[in-house]
């Protein structure tokens, strides 16, 4: 089972450059993850891995075999599609031997009788039909393999997929956004049974996703791009707790990490709104970043930092405080206005706070990261 390698790795569509100057390492039997916003270049990538897309310039090496002018077939991998991609004529048992069904096929058998007659023999083989069995009963497909596609429901469908994908046994397994179809209750079961597979099969995983939420619950390393750049490459604690820059700290994170904007006072030091921090950089504006579940908040004439409630919700198991520090005279916001340059706080307890109130903001000094106010990159502490 291979490491992947990609070395100085790009590619373009003409002008437009996609992937710019990719380099990682996927270790074996890695669940890797590749997180951005849509049009970031991660589907490409997954492409390019597959050899469905030629790469421009560099290489993709499988272990230390170069696999840029290889055939996806000559590969070793799985791919699931987000679209499923099944055969609507095809039973589910028919759609799950296909891959081995077309790894027996001769030139000969594209004759139309003589085809459907080989396929028909091919999947009866005591080898095809025991790694049908034994994709499906992982699976839980057993009961549905006589179906057919449209009789299924969105998350059959894709076990069927995945199915199809495991016979194979391939080295590497694929997957563009295969739950993106699906709805929220169904995504959860499909992503603890994804990821219940990886453990199972243990081999390598490169995922492809815009949720962080898959991410965060899937991978064992993450890869966050932006306009075909790495932004960040870690574990998943890595990237929540230590965002490389600003972009990763407002993409991973529901509600994302609060960035308040700070400019050096006379005295050299930031102040926010009486509160005074010495941020370790000469810089004249810094980013001060603090995730939401690490703020608290209380009433008015409680310690801390004066602010503005502007949003309430709750949500059960937590209540989620939107506020604002800009405390002149309060006039209802409307339209974009009321959810702009605000603050949020994550909160266990219901602090009975509403729309409105004044409250006070409290944070610990060792949960803030400072952020480069012109390039945004995370300011780190050298130690010696």
């Amino acid at each position: 089972m291979p490491t992947l390698t990609f070395e100085h790795v790009t590619k373009s569509f003409g002008p437009t450059k996609v992937i710019q100057e990719f380099n990682a390492e996927v270790r074996d039997r890695e669940f890797l993850v590749l997180l951005g916003p849509s049009g970031c270049g991660k589907s490409t990538m997954l492409r390019m891995i597959a050899g469905l897309t030629d790469v421009t310039s560099g290489r993709i090496l499988f272990d230390d075999k170069v696999v840029n002018d290889l055939e996806p077939r000559q590969r070793n991998i799985a791919f699931v599609f987000q679209s499923y991609a099944l055969y609507p004529h095809m039973t589910v048992r028919a759609n799950i031997a296909f891959p081995l069904v077309m790894d027996e096929l001769k030139w000969w058998h594209r004759v139309p009788i003589v085809g459907g007659l080989a396929r028909r023999a091919i999947t009866k083989r005591p080898e095809v039909e025991r790694k049908v069995t034994e994709a499906a009963e992982m699976l839980e497909l057993t009961p549905l393999l006589e179906r057919r596609p449209r009789d299924l429901s969105g998350g059959q469908r894709q076990r069927v997929a995945v199915a199809r994908a495991l016979v194979r046994e391939p080295t590497v397994y694929l997957l563009d956004e295969p739950l993106s179809n699906l709805d929220a209750k169904l995504r959860g079961q499909m992503r603890a049974e994804i990821s219940a597979l990886h453990e199972r099969v243990n081999k390598t995983f490169v995922y492809v996703t815009h949720d962080q939420v898959e991410a965060m619950t899937m991978g064992t390393r993450v890869i966050v791009l932006e306009s075909g750049i790495i932004q960040q490459y870690g574990t998943p604690d890595d990237i929540y707790a230590r965002p490389a820059n600003t972009f990763v700290a407002q993409f991973i994170g529901s509600p994302s990490m609060n960035l308040i904007p700070l400019k050096r006072a006379g005295d050299g030091s930031f102040d926010l709104h009486g509160r005074r921090f010495e941020p370790p950089t000469d810089e004249a504006a810094v980013l001060l970043g603090v995730r939401p579940e690490r703020v608290s908040v209380t009433g008015a004439g409680g310690p801390g930092i004066p602010a503005r409630v502007l949003v309430v919700e709750r949500l059960g198991a937590e209540i989620v405080v939107g506020f604002s520090f800009e405390m002149g005279e309060f006039t209802k916001p409307v339209g974009a206005k009321a959810s702009r340059g605000l603050n949020y706080a994550r909160l266990a307890d219901d602090t009975g706070l509403q729309y409105g109130d004044v409250c006070a903001i409290q944070f610990e000094k060792d949960d803030i990261l400072w952020y480069s106010g012109e390039t945004g990159q995370l300011i780190t502490v050298e130690t010696h």
